[in-house]
């Protein structure tokens, strides 16, 4: 059983590096590039920052086996499924339309591989974690 509680309060500071990339694609890809390369820019950058942040709390709390790796990484990724999702329709008014859009890879939009990295980084972290 994964420790929902404290799995859910590590994931809390992921929705602050994610609005922080986000500022950082507006105020410094976007004036440079298309709205694509920035967000696909950003979509890298913040796949190196969740990982980074998700390298240290795997070093500090790490899951008992490799399943628990697996759900916990699946619970992040429904968290922040679902903050984007209410945040996005509910308190921005986006139509389901613009936030379906970032999932459409075939269009170039990347933020699916972010949402895959936090759902697999815990594994990969517990296989690959130092001795």
């Amino acid at each position: 059983m994964i420790r929902l509680l404290t799995n859910f309060l590590l994931w809390l500071p992921m929705i602050i590096l994610g609005v922080f990339n986000g500022a950082f694609r507006e105020l410094v890809y976007q004036p440079h590039f298309n709205e694509l390369l920035a967000h696909q820019i950003s979509s890298l950058t913040g796949i190196l920052v969740l990982g980074a942040y998700i390298w240290v709390v795997t070093l500090r709390w790490q899951p008992f086996s490799a399943k628990e790796a697996l759900l916990i990484g699946a619970w992040w990724a429904f968290l922040t499924i679902s903050f984007e999702f209410v945040m996005g329709h509910f308190i921005m008014h986006h139509p389901w339309s613009r936030l379906m859009m970032d999932y459409n890879i075939l269009e170039g939009r990347l933020w699916g591989a972010v949402v895959l990295w936090l759902f697999v980084s815990p594994w990969l972290f517990y296989k690959f974690r130092p001795a």
